[in-house]
């Protein structure tokens, strides 16, 4: 089996992200309670290309992730109102914040996105991330308690996860948020 660098099977779940109303809070509890960390957060930004159900869409976004063994956590805080893949699960599904999406690292995008779509999961949100990267969320909320994130995993992507992954190995406590 082909692994990541950061110790995850191609093809496989690599990650677990829930919506949070507060990027703060939630950072400092999952430490506290669950001992994950550091955090690395990102934002708030605006994804430029991002799209929603097919249409141009511009949500403000701050993003927190770290790893907890080989599988990365993600904190996800919407700072607005908009119409947006996060609001669908908050509000459209009366379900509030909390468990969002697993996400799945593959090479294979397209192959990935097809092979969702054949299975009849609707694609919801794309973008492309710094690296280079597309991402795709597909609403498997009919079998599955939340959505699934496709991610590209390119050279620079995988290299983003990994540089996570090895500053929470044998993490201290120190510098418990970062940058990135």
């Amino acid at each position: 089996m082909t692994r990541f660098d950061f110790g995850q099977p191609v093809g496989g779940m690599i990650q677990v992200a829930y919506t949070v109303p507060d990027i703060d809070t939630a950072m400092k509890a999952w430490t506290e309670r669950v001992g994950i960390g550091p955090w690395f957060v990102r934002g708030p930004f605006t994804p430029p290309g991002a799209r929603y159900r097919d249409l141009p869409t511009a949500p403000t976004l701050t993003l927190a992730r770290a790893f907890n063994g080989h599988t990365m956590i993600e904190l996800v805080r919407q700072h607005d109102d908009g119409p947006s893949v996060y609001r669908d699960v908050i509000e459209g599904q009366g379900r509030g914040h909390g468990f969002h999406h697993i996400a799945i690292g593959v090479h294979d995008f397209d192959a990935a996105v097809t092979g969702h779509r054949r299975a009849g999961a609707e694609v919801v949100f794309t973008d492309t991330l710094p690296t280079g990267a597309r991402v795709a969320y597909v609403d498997t909320t009919d079998i599955l308690p939340g959505m699934v994130e496709i991610v590209e995993m390119n050279e620079a992507q995988e290299r983003v996860y990994t540089d996570i992954h090895l500053a929470s190995v044998g993490w201290d406590g120190t510098d418990p948020v970062r940058e990135g």
